[in-house]
């Protein structure tokens, strides 16, 4: 289970940061909405 939430938050983590970094080239923004939306399931999914 403490590897959901790990994976979970690095996801979310990587979701934030890719959002920061918005000017990647490339559309980094729906990477970075993937990335915490996947992020998100996998925490939540954690059953």
């Amino acid at each position: 289970m403490s590897y959901q939430t790990t994976l979970g938050w690095s996801l979310i983590s990587s979701g934030i940061v890719t959002l920061i970094l918005i000017g990647l080239p490339g559309d980094s923004l729906w990477w970075g909405i993937g990335l915490l939306i996947l992020g998100l399931m996998v925490l939540f999914v954690r059953q």
